[in-house]
């Protein structure tokens, strides 16, 4: 296996903007300094919604290519409308071959974090390598990684350089063997932010009383 590849037996992709949407909804699962860990347990939507197939025509399998993809575009909330219908029941899900992954892969690294593209292929690299060689012991289900903070440029001067390429491999590592350990980061929910008070129409201006 060269770097950067996926071992197909192992570990898909997910290639659906609705399945980002679907996962990234979930709480954080771990996190370190500069990478979330989101998982959903399940299956990727289908790659088109089902239709009325014909009798005896083989189901829609979900994409087992291994190659991940994203750019750190975000799903936007309205490609969840892709998946109206896309699993109405039982039989319209599609089936996964008994031999093929159990766990898909999708990752999430923002040009904000990662201005250079050079620095984005070089995060993504790592990602997909540690992933790779934890697939078998992680959870079934659908798993995305996403840069949430940058290295700091101050530290890694340089685009992509070895010191930045372990630094960010050994983080992803210890991130991935907790997640094999089935461990959980307590995330405290977010406290509604106070709603500002209803503006309050002035009360007339009462004149003092007349002197005696």
């Amino acid at each position: 296996m060269t770097a950067g590849d996926l071992d197909s037996a192992q570990l898909g992709r997910i290639v659906r903007p609705a399945d980002y949407v679907r996962v990234l909804a979930t709480t954080m699962r771990l996190r370190s300094p500069h990478f979330a860990v989101h998982h959903l347990e399940g299956r990727p939507l289908p790659l088109k919604p089902p239709g009325r197939a014909a009798v005896g025509a083989a189901p829609v399998t979900a994409s087992l290519s291994t190659e991940l993809s994203t750019d750190g575009v975000s799903p936007t909330v309205g490609d969840v409308d892709d998946s109206r219908g896309a699993a109405a029941g039982p039989d319209d899900r599609p089936t996964i071959p008994a031999r093929g992954p159990q766990r898909w892969l999708g990752l999430v690294v923002p040009k904000k974090h990662a201005k250079r593209a050079v620095t984005r292929t070089l995060v993504k690299r790592q990602i997909r390598n540690v992933a790779a060689q934890c697939a078998p012991l992680l959870e079934p289900g659908l798993w995305v990684v996403r840069q949430r903070s940058p290295f700091d440029p101050k530290q890694y001067p340089s685009a992509a350089s070895d010191a930045l390429k372990e630094a960010a491999r050994a983080e992803l590592r210890a991130l991935f063997e907790r997640a094999v350990r089935g461990e959980r980061d307590r995330v405290k929910p977010r406290e509604p932010k106070p709603k500002a008070p209803a503006p309050v129409a002035a009360a007339a201006r009462e004149e003092p009383p007349c002197a005696a």
